[in-house]
């Protein structure tokens, strides 16, 4: 027997329980599939730690969506009761010219953001921690900090729970048809049937969209934590969340200590050679070590001691690295939020929102249109 919902959600992480939290409250049959574990580590949605920050360097068009991803987050901590934002501030380092500087004064003078400008000499005042290269300049942001994404998909799975929404774990989607108005999910379990289906599977959204007339790619991140050589420098009372522009073409970036996770997190921000999310190497090499650790003497001396520990993950990346949201270009009743690029996690309340507007009502408020598949048609 065919099973009936109005919405299905497939892939839990971010996205998908944030979608599935906001169609439940508007009192939708709704039912979310997870391949893996809620939440699970083999994604793009876990590391304990996701920064969130308002002066967007990657475009300002992102920030009225920020703005209210912002509430959706305190929305969220009032109804779970459980602290999942924190703000630390937010410092970003490069020279003034480089593309992370300039997008980031961009989006601050187009939104009239508070920020403040450092020079290299204000920086190492304000934080010694750093030792940023003669020639760069910072940007101070106070409005920004992190996002626990463990705790936030657990919070968001269990309130559309309770509110009613069916939640299903370890069960793959083997595929799905739509037509006529109708969408047919299967799986090893079970067939289901929806009038819409909602597609957030992160890395795997490319196999489970099929055809849609732009590739994914996905990508190897390598995350870690390290033992500082002072840790009481870098804790949340003493330390921001950062980001430093790099020559060669990245940056990296890093968070405070926290509770959660002993050491000091610190990452590469990089699109990577292409993976498949079913073969990926999750074993850190001697490589990425070295990596981390040359970033962290030469940019954060006092950080720099023995890894602790390590962890991999995934970014899914468009063509223009913004993400993609909208209806399937062949299938009206299939909809997608897709190539979150390795930016997106902080967007999930509001993007919760979207999907369930696209799926409920047909449209949005939310400015997305620089987000719609179609952009790609026109380069």
């Amino acid at each position: 027997m065919c099973k009936s919902f109005d919405v299905i959600v497939i892939g839990m992480g971010a996205m998908g329980s944030a979608t599935c939290l906001e169609l439940a409250r508007r009192g939708c049959r709704v039912l979310g599939l997870e391949q893996f574990s809620i939440p699970n580590n083999l994604g793009s949605s876990h590391g304990e730690s996701r920064i969130i920050r308002l002066n967007y360097y990657e475009n300002p068009d992102y920030v009225p969506l920020l703005r209210r991803t912002y509430e959706g987050w305190d929305r969220l901590e009032a109804e779970s009761g459980e602290k999942l934002h924190f703000k630390t501030g937010g410092l970003y380092m490069g020279e003034e010219s480089c593309d992370f500087i300039q997008g980031t004064l961009i989006s601050s003078r187009v939104h009239d953001l508070p920020h403040e400008t450092w020079s290299r000499e204000e920086v190492i005042k304000r934080y010694p921690q750093f030792n940023p290269p003669q020639s760069y300049m910072g940007i101070w942001e106070s409005n920004a900090g992190f996002v626990l994404p463990e705790a936030a998909i657990s919070a968001m799975t269990r309130l559309a729970l309770n509110l009613g929404a069916s939640v299903h774990g370890h069960e793959p989607v083997l595929g799905w048809d739509a037509q006529e108005g109708r969408v047919t999910v299967r799986t090893e379990q079970a067939t289901y049937e929806a009038g819409q289906v909602i597609i957030t599977s992160g890395a795997w959204a490319g196999q489970v969209l099929g055809e849609m007339g732009v590739k994914l790619e996905v990508t190897r991140q390598v995350l870690a934590w390290l033992w500082p050589k002072r840790p009481e420098l870098f804790g949340p009372d003493r330390f921001p969340i950062w980001a430093i522009d790099d020559p060669n073409g990245f940056f990296f970036y890093g968070f405070p200590m926290q509770s959660g996770r002993v050491g000091l997190k610190v990452a590469r921000h990089f699109y990577g050679p292409p993976i498949s999310p079913d073969t990926i190497d999750r074993t850190p090499s001697e490589a990425d070590k070295r990596e981390i650790r040359d970033a962290i003497k030469q940019y954060l001396p006092d950080g720099d001691g023995d890894i602790l520990s390590m962890g991999v993950c995934m970014y899914t990346n468009t063509p223009d690295a913004h993400f993609i949201i909208d209806r399937h270009p062949r299938h009206q009743e299939v909809l997608m939020a897709t190539g979150f690029s390795g930016h997106g996690f902080k967007f999930a309340p509001v993007i919760g929102e979207i999907m369930a507007d696209l799926a409920l009502e047909g449209e949005t408020k939310h400015p997305i249109d620089f987000l719609r598949l179609g952009r790609f048609d026109e380069t």
